[in-house]
């Protein structure tokens, strides 16, 4: 199925409808989020979540608008949910809060060390906002769609997150072993 299809009969259609779109966006959208959450597994739970959440929520959507921004917009809601939660966890000593996963493996470890160290310190609105533009290459006015904010915003947070992770990257160890120098020497 084409996306301008899907678009116009997403809301009224079915489980073949949510299938196709699954089909055509889950890989993207599986990236965005692991940009956010820097966490795979996490990335993964976030884009189940927000299929089952626009397949329920499938008749709000209105038909000829586009689908994708609409998806990217629950799963980057269903990000930051996610994100304060754990942070809420974090401050609620009372609950203990296990890992069932001990280490990565290395399948699933998809940033290098250094980028995710350097993502970690920018906000998960920046880690967003700087994913779109980069990696998916998404316009201002898509991104104006996604994050119900004007293209000018946009650019300004842009700018401001791509010097913060150009100083966190410049930070790190292995930008300078890359550089076949040390933090003394530069």
């Amino acid at each position: 199925m084409e996306v301008k299809e899907l678009n116009d009969t997403f809301a009224t259609g079915g489980e073949y409808e949510l299938r196709c779109a699954i089909e055509l966006y889950g890989q993207p959208l599986l990236r965005y989020c692991h940009n956010i959450l820097c966490d795979y597994f996490e990335a993964q739970d976030v884009v189940q979540m927000t299929f089952i959440k626009a397949y329920e929520k499938r008749k709000s959507f209105k038909s000829g608008t586009s689908l994708s921004a609409w998806l990217y917009r629950i799963a980057y809601t269903t990000c930051i949910d996610l994100l304060r939660k754990k942070k809420l966890l974090f401050f609620l000593p009372h609950i203990k809060v296990k890992s069932f996963i001990e280490q990565e493996s290395e399948d699933t470890n998809f940033i290098r060390d250094d980028l995710k160290e350097a993502l970690l310190k920018l906000s998960s609105k920046e880690r967003a906002l700087v994913f779109s533009r980069v990696i998916e290459e998404k316009s201002y006015a898509e991104l104006e769609e996604i994050y119900r904010v004007s293209s000018s915003t946009l650019r300004k947070r842009y700018e401001r997150a791509k010097r913060k992770l150009s100083k966190a990257l410049q930070e790190t160890n292995s930008y300078y072993e890359r550089l076949e120098g040390n933090k003394n020497e530069i």
